[in-house]
């Protein structure tokens, strides 16, 4: 199978940015390999004016000098009102990149050059790192998630349970497609060159972590329960080396900045008096899962509870994926045994909670939304389930909040 790049909807979001006159530096963040830089190729192809890429990826990285360099290069292909776009790609790699961006950016103002410029790296950590120590003020974040199931699917044909069970990497795909659905070839590829490659060479070789085996421990153990709440002390109590709550809760952090996984917390109706709670967690790619598991696609199919937890954890990925930088609030709900699997928060008058049914008949009667709306009775309650409920699955996990709250709301 030849792949096609699929056009990404987040691009958009770009345009709209530079739609300004002296727009903030555009950094593109997201989790690796899933088409940051394809896109941005494709973006600068059709740039009406000059353009200029530039990649650090290179056998021996460039220094600061050089970035200045190219910088001051793109600046020569200016002229009369045509804006010029300048990327810089893999910028992390490069020492000292957020001084040196932070000088030619603030000349570009001062001279009003007409510089659109855009920043692309493989390591969100390290990018996310650069910009809060010398960029305050100068850009804004387009971020670029996961592949939502509306894309793999035009791209790739998949049906919705193969997105289920082997998530929304392209290049995992190819493979997968390319060797006419070789298991244990797809999972190598995501467990070395996606899982191995984040794990290695953007937490451990470049962040302080005082225990790695553990760290590898918490990662490996979210894996295993995808969609689950779990205290920090019963975490503590399935791992083998030692640690403590702190510790955990740090490597969690970690992996969320990492773009991996995401714990979310307790909803609590007020984030003043938010508890620390025991969080959710979340695996923002359905990959990290089960190409970490020994089990194949049909054996995962046949186990109801498992593929339930998969389900319920593609749902929550989505709802993170789906609504990054929006100032949207995704938590779970739980008091005594009553539990609502996910709240959507868009503003303190907009509440959803949403219940995911999968082994359950999604027309029973809803015990525990009724209990949570009891409790917060502005709040708006769903249930979506495979080809039912409010909003059934395969079209929740597809749309954003602000278009959950469009459907409730017409009722």
């Amino acid at each position: 199978m030849v792949w096609r790049y699929f056009q990404r909807p987040h691009l958009k979001t770009l345009t709209s940015h530079f739609g300004i006159a002296f727009p903030p530096i555009q950094v593109v963040l997201g989790p690796r390999q899933v088409g940051k830089t394809t896109a941005i190729l494709e973006y600068m192809k059709k740039w009406n004016g000059p353009y200029t890429y530039h990649t650090a990826d290179q056998i021996s990285p460039p220094d600061a000098l050089w970035l200045e360099h190219q910088w001051q290069e793109a600046r020569k292909k200016l002229s009369g009102q045509v804006r010029g776009l300048l990327i810089f790609d893999e910028i992390q790699k490069i020492p000292r990149w957020s001084e040196v961006v932070k000088k030619c950016f603030d000349e570009d103002r001062r001279e009003k050059f007409s510089l659109c410029v855009v920043l692309l790296g493989s390591s969100s950590l390290l990018v996310q790192r650069g910009l809060t120590e010398s960029l305050a003020g100068r850009f804004e974040i387009v971020h670029f998630p996961h592949w939502s199931f509306e894309e793999c699917k035009s791209c790739f044909g998949i049906s919705f349970e193969e997105y289920v069970f082997y998530g929304g990497y392209p290049g995992a795909w190819q493979i997968l497609l390319d060797s006419n659905r070789d298991e244990e070839r797809w999972s190598a590829y995501v467990r070395d060159s996606l899982i191995e490659t984040v794990l290695n060479k953007d937490i451990l070789l470049l962040t302080p972590v005082t225990k790695p085996a553990l760290f590898r421990q918490v990662f490996h153990l979210s894996c295993m329960h995808p969609a689950e709440i779990l205290s920090l002390n019963k975490m503590l109590g399935q791992l083998q080396d030692a640690g403590n709550a702190s510790t955990i809760a740090s490597y969690l952090k970690l992996l969320d900045a990492a773009m991996l996984l995401k714990p979310i917390e307790r909803y609590s109706g007020n984030r003043l008096r938010q508890k620390v709670s025991s969080p959710k967690l979340i695996l923002l790619n359905n990959a990290l899962i089960n190409a970490s598991s020994p089990r194949k696609f049909k054996e995962t199919r046949n186990d109801p509870a498992l593929w339930g937890r998969l389900i319920e954890n593609a749902v929550g990925a989505s709802l993170v994926n789906n609504n990054t930088g929006g100032g949207i609030q995704i938590s779970y709900w739980r008091e005594r045994d009553q539990e609502v699997d996910f709240i959507v928060k868009m503003a303190p008058g907009k509440v959803i909670g949403i219940e995911v049914k999968t082994n359950v008949d999604a027309r029973k009667t809803r015990t525990h939304g009724r209990v949570f709306l009891k409790k917060y009775p502005k709040a708006k309650m769903i249930t979506t389930a495979l080809g039912g409920g409010d909003v059934p699955v395969e079209e929740l996990i597809t749309i954003s909040a602000d278009k959950i709250f469009a459907k409730v709301e017409k009722g």
